[in-house]
């Protein structure tokens, strides 16, 4: 899956093709310094704008004979157009009687405009004026190149030797790149959507229509994303990366404004104001235009431009409807090209990793990719304003119907704005063709059940993760298991496992069945039965996700367990907006084993039945959702996320022997900073009440080796685990743990060797209740509060790092190096 997000995202540069077309740049004649959005004017009358780097791009369906060239604060230009001359080097002379009173007033001016703006937003953004909106919307992506900008030659690859030069191959690559680009484009999509919104219940999108070109069925997370930003109100979001708005209410401290000139825009006059951040060499920088309405203050268009890895621009159009005095969303065009900084990005949930050029770099030919570019395009249609309407299914921010992936050519006429030129036709039954003799749909599926631990093999999915594991306790754990997929049927599943301990010497399974009641609350009941084993004092949260990983560092160390044979019934459902949620009585026979026993009212248990109630609910009610036909997804993970579990052992039931009780919370925080660093934060409590066994109690995640000397202690980390707390150290029966992690920047140190520095503070507070129930395993308990701080140094070599850990505080040791913890880390990244 991320494979084709990265091969849409691996873009270098643009150019347009049009009947005439004229480039050029526009500088300072005295600096030689570029001036952003320049006006360029034709013979009709026509602006174009500049983009950043001073650089235009004018097509005309006629030709022109000259252009006026126009900047504030700078006198205008006219330049001749030359037959056979494409490109234009524009110099302007500065106003010297108008130059201090342009750079103060117009800078002055450019503030009160904007200040304006910011306190008029309730009465300019639609959201935030109007009650309710309907409207639809037809977008196109391609990803394509103009063929005029390719040469198309073939090149003689020679080698030196002491013989001379000799030919060693014939490259024809530009050649056939030219060729292949003048008949289709590389890749292309098209989308309809409605967008539904009141200020009750938000905004939706229904997707009505959706085709990517090589894919029968499309890749819905791809499909979901939202490459541009809704609105231009507020905080802009650009690829994954959030900016601070030009028009945020804290957007004086990041930005300077001024303006460059008044334009006309669906017959009214606006300002154009250029926007651009006070840090001059801020890496991740947000520029642009905005264009102010003269007399409401609204947005009449937008253009924002962030030029780093990537060389984005993103331009929102409106149109002024004049029952409502508000200018609404008409359009939006994103173009991305090849940008020249030699920085990592994060791009749709990974680092991509570009050839860029910058000022340093030495100079090389330009390959075919380079003029490679992706362009999107929307056009809203159809629109409706303050009319009753009621969101069906509000909690789910984007909503695929079935029929949606099988429209016919008459439906997707209907919304285009124009007819799909013959590139643009060829393109689609091209990759189809591609696709399916390269078999890359079935690799794009295969990757999206891999990440998730499963290998479809027909009708059933391995299981990857039974397949070998290593603890003190089993040795390796060796296995098999799976679940039938929607081939066997989408409404019965069946799965299981088997697996052998090569230390304890023995075999442990599971088998079991569930049948599908809600399809779109993904609403499923079922039964097992499971004979394993199972860390004692550990905490799971049965909704917590499953995620693939080779290994799972933590239970390597572990060697004390618990025996069990369990009868589970459960329901679990979607069907509670923004939660997922799972339920389940559980009637489990336990043999510990280990030397313990448990004395409850003088009478001693070596082993125990129980049977217990369990209902978990994880909630992220900030992030938004898409329901798909293959069920539902987290399109955008917002934080704060919440989990709640409760546990309830019933005596008498079933034979159960305890009664007790346990109520556990998780809160989970993430913030990513426009300057690659992130902060997570992790509370995450537990009380258990009643006559509850150390086997059901809180150890808070030990993972230290009780041995002596640092070295002899080196294992792997854990993700969340306290790494220098001794395994069977402390018990609790109520506790309170909080964890703070903050991420640098990836740090470059030399040559291929680079890491990525991570803060760590982790302390934890418990208690112990009734402790002379709990007999024979040696214990302390938590009271002063436990404390560990530590520094991460990851992927410092192919996946691998260290940590390094300190104890301090109450629980502190004698002997200084035992509060020591130096670990491997290792992250493997697989997509």
């Amino acid at each position: 899956m991320r494979v084709v997000y990265t091969l849409l995202l691996l873009i270098c540069s643009i150019a347009v093709h049009a009947q005439y077309t004229v480039t050029g740049v526009v500088k300072d004649g005295t600096t030689n310094s570029p001036l952003p959005f320049a006006s360029i004017i034709t013979q009709d009358g026509t602006i174009i704008v500049g983009d950043l780097d001073g650089k235009f791009n004018v097509e005309t369906q006629t030709r022109q004979q000259e252009l006026t060239i126009s900047y504030t604060g700078y006198e205008n230009k006219i330049i001749k157009l030359q037959a056979g001359k494409n490109f234009y080097t524009v110099k302007l002379k500065i106003k010297p009687q108008e130059l201090n009173e342009v750079v103060i007033t117009q800078t002055d001016a450019g503030s009160q405009i904007i200040l304006h703006a910011i306190n008029r937003k309730s009465l300019n953004d639609p959201q935030q004026k109007l009650n309710s909106f309907r409207y639809k919307t037809y977008n196109r992506l391609i990803i394509t190149a103009n063929p005029d900008s390719l040469s198309g030659k073939i090149d003689s690859v020679f080698v030196y030797e002491k013989a001379g030069r000799i030919l060693e191959k014939i490259d024809s690559t530009g050649f056939k790149f030219k060729k292949l680009i003048e008949k289709q484009h590389l890749y292309q999509t098209e989308k309809v959507s409605e967008y539904n919104y009141t200020k009750n219940e938000g905004l939706k999108e229904n997707i009505l229509a959706t085709r990517m070109a090589g894919f029968k069925e499309p890749i819905y997370e791809f499909i979901g994303l939202q490459l541009q930003s809704y609105s231009v109100y507020n905080n802009i979001d650009l690829l994954e990366t959030k900016y601070i708005g030009p028009l945020d209410n804290n957007a004086f401290t990041e930005y300077k404004y001024h303006v460059l000139d008044t334009v006309s825009i669906d017959n009214r006059e606006t300002y154009m104001i250029y926007f651009t951040p006070k840090r001059a060499k801020k890496k991740k920088r947000l520029d642009g235009i905005l264009y102010i309405d003269r007399a409401t203050f609204g947005v009449a268009k937008a253009v924002f431009r962030v030029k780093n890895v990537l060389d984005i621009n993103s331009t929102h159009y409106f149109k002024f409807e004049k029952d409502l005095n508000l200018w609404f969303p008409d359009k939006k065009t994103l173009k991305i090209v090849k940008g020249n900084n030699k920085q990592d990005i994060n791009i749709l949930g990974e680092t991509i990793k570009f050839d860029a050029i910058d000022e340093t770099s030495i100079p090389r030919e330009k390959e075919a990719s380079d003029f490679v570019y992706v362009y999107s395009e929307s056009i809203n249609s159809e629109k409706e304003f303050n009319i009753p309407l009621v969101i069906k299914n509000p909690a789910i921010a984007i909503e695929i119907k079935e029929e949606a992936i099988s429209r016919p050519e008459e439906y997707w006429k209907q919304y285009r704005t124009t007819t799909l030129d013959e590139r643009s036709l060829n393109t689609y039954p091209a990759l189809d063709s591609l696709v399916a003799e390269e078999k890359i749909e079935k690799l794009v599926k295969l990757g999206k059940r891999v990440i998730t631990g499963y290998l479809p093999l027909g009708f059933f999915d391995l299981d990857l993760r039974q397949i070998v594991k290593y603890n003190n306790y089993e040795g390796f754990r060796l296995g098999l298991g799976g679940i039938t997929n929607k081939k066997f049927s989408e409404t019965f599943r069946i799965g299981g496992y088997g697996v052998y301990g090569t230390k304890d010497g023995e075999f442990k399974y599971n088998l079991g069945a569930a049948v599908r009641i809600g399809k779109f609350s993904d609403s499923w009941i079922g039964g097992s039965y499971t004979e394993d084993v199972q860390e004692i004092g550990s905490t799971n949260f049965a909704t917590d996700k499953r995620v693939f990983k080779i290994y799972d560092p933590r239970p390597i160390n572990v060697s004390t367990f618990y025996k069990y044979w369990r009868w589970q019934a459960y329901l679990e459902t979607k069907i509670i907006p923004k939660t997922e949620s799972r339920w389940s009585f559980n009637h489990t026979a336990v043999d510990p084993r280990f030397d313990y026993v448990f004395n409850v009212n003088d009478r001693l248990y070596s082993s125990y039945t129980l049977s217990t109630f369990e209902g978990t609910v994880q909630w992220n009610p900030f992030s938004d959702f898409m329901q798909t036909p293959e069920g539902r997804t987290e399109v955008e993970k917002r934080f704060p996320k919440f989990t709640f579990q409760y546990t309830q052992a019933i005596k008498g039931a079933l034979d159960g022997d305890f009664n007790f009780s346990k109520f556990d919370f998780r809160a989970e925080y993430e913030k990513k900073y426009i300057n690659g660093q992130k902060t997570s934060i992790v509370v995450q409590t537990g009380l258990a009440l009643g006559e509850i066994p150390i086997t059901h109690l809180y150890s808070t995640s030990p993972n230290n080796l009780d041995k002596d000397g640092v070295i002899a202690r080196i294992t792997f980390a854990g993700k969340n685990s306290f790494e220098t707390m001794y395994f069977n150290e402390f018990f609790s029966s109520q506790y309170g743990m909080f964890q703070f992690k903050h991420a640098l920047r990836r740090q470059n140190l030399f040559w291929k060797i680079k890491l990525t520095p991570v803060l760590v503070t982790r302390t934890v507070w418990g208690n112990m209740e009734h402790q002379e129930r709990q007999v024979g395993q040696p214990y302390k308990t938590l009271e002063k509060g436990y404390y560990e701080s530590g520094l991460e140094l990851n992927e410092i070599f192919q996946g691998l790092g260290l940590t390094f850990f300190y104890r301090y505080g109450p629980y502190h040791l004698p002997d200084f190096d035992r509060n020591i913890s130096i670990k491997l880390s290792f992250v493997l990244k697989l997509f």
